[in-house]
């Protein structure tokens, strides 16, 4: 209920009730929800409705054709419960901190090139040494992963640089190669020149993979030919095969390359960054800290040299 006190409207909301209807917007159904916080169906109801009345707003909506969907305020107020949620959670972290006990979540999202590489090392590393921290982990393209970290639907992000929105910390810095088929008749040059690629038909990856090789032909003067655009870079590569067009990509995304596909330097060297990203890195819980810790701990410190190298 909501009480009226000197002019304020105080709302009293429990855990339960924020908890529920977070479930309920990530699902999209009440039985899902309420089966993850093993509430029966009246109950999910009953605590929706009494949540509706106490904040005297309309948070859900049935539609046949649609199905279940929040309201504008509803959407406010989504955002506004994770943060919450994202709350109660630190309070829970530290005091388990302060017992000796890690416990915690933590709510990653990445693009899949990253996502690939960099998390299947810290989960393990994470899991290894604190098997309480709950890790989930949500993959799409870059800019999903801007929109779920400006949600609250994540608490840390793999991103590429820029990241004007949240604050970051470098994590992996990734050459870019051009791509071509083994009988291009630019195969025999140990480097190719940008320029030598003007007016060649090129396919570039979008949803934010696409700024640094922009960036690359507008440094070196070069007319940049876009024929194909694609979602991932394995269709890339495929089409590489295929002769359909040239490509230019990161080293994270050839580690695998189909057969009839070569990589060559090029000239300018050219780069991306990839970055953690958070909201906030003074607010970020002892869970999320636990994260960039380990992924700067595994991926930032110097290699050491082998002895024949020295």
């Amino acid at each position: 209920m909501n009480n009226t006190h000197k002019g304020h409207i105080i709302f009293v909301m429990n855990n339960t009730q924020i908890r529920l209807f977070v479930k309920i917007a990530e699902s999209g159904s009440f039985t899902k929800a309420g089966v993850e916080l093993n509430m029966t169906q009246p109950a999910v109801s009953r605590a929706i409705s009494s949540l509706e009345a106490e904040l005297d707003v309309k948070l859900l909506l049935r539609d046949r054709r649609n199905g279940l969907m929040l309201t504008d305020i509803g959407k406010r107020i989504l955002v506004i419960f994770r943060e919450i949620l994202m709350g109660f959670d630190k309070v829970n972290q530290e005091i388990s901190a302060e017992r000796g006990l890690e416990k915690g979540s933590i709510r990653i999202g990445a693009f899949p090139v990253a996502s690939a590489y960099f998390l299947p090392k810290i989960i393990s590393s994470i899991t290894e040494r604190y098997p309480n921290i709950t890790i989930s982990l949500q993959e799409g393209s870059i800019a999903e992963v801007r929109e779920w970290l400006e949600s609250k639907e994540i608490d840390v992000g793999l991103l590429l640089a820029p990241c004007e929105a949240f604050e970051t910390i470098p994590l992996y810095r990734e050459k870019l190669y051009a791509v071509i088929r083994d009988d291009h008749p630019l195969r025999k040059r140990s480097v190719i020149g940008v320029r030598e690629l003007a007016g060649e038909p090129m396919l570039i990856c979008k949803a934010g993979y696409e700024p640094p090789v922009v960036d690359l032909f507008r440094r070196s003067s070069s007319y940049l030919n876009v024929k194909y655009v694609v979602n991932n870079y394995a269709t890339a590569l495929n089409m590489v095969q295929e002769g359909l067009a040239v490509g230019v990509m990161s080293e994270l995304s050839l580690l695998s390359l189909p057969p009839n596909v070569v990589t060559r330097e090029l000239q300018p060297d050219a780069y991306r960054d990839i970055h953690i990203a958070v909201s906030s890195l003074t607010d970020t819980s002892i869970a999320v800290k636990m994260f960039i810790d380990t992924a700067l701990d595994l991926f930032t410190k110097p290699k050491k040299m082998d002895d024949e190298e020295c």
